[in-house]
């Protein structure tokens, strides 16, 4: 893995050369650590995190055991996403299926 000099962040290799994914500076390889590179299977859109306010909750398991602070309805969409260490409780996001209002709940 090798991580850009200008902010830390970890860069990825185009064209025989590295690209920062957050800056975009950009470096040569690092010989030395060429052998140990490995690529991973790409993500699939399970494992993608919904995080925009237009993310699409429709679809998602559904909690019958909430209120919402909006509306009053009983019913919300749900998300589980790990925030925090692995030794935390996961944090579960809400989308009200009445008024659309977004919150969340940590265990």
């Amino acid at each position: 893995m090798q991580f850009c000099d200008e902010c830390g962040s970890i860069m990825h290799s185009t064209d025989g050369e590295m690209v920062c994914s957050s800056c975009g500076a950009t470096q040569s390889k690092d010989e030395e650590m060429a052998e140990e590179f490995v690529s991973t299977e790409a993500q699939t859109e399970g494992d993608v995190i919904e995080s925009s306010p237009e993310a699409d909750f429709e679809g998602k398991p559904t909690a019958d055991d909430v209120t919402c602070d909006e509306c009053g309805h009983g019913e919300a969409w749900y998300t589980i996403k790990q925030t925090a260490s692995a030794d935390e409780p996961p944090t579960r996001f809400f989308k009200c299926k009445e008024c659309g209002h977004r919150w969340r709940e940590y265990s």
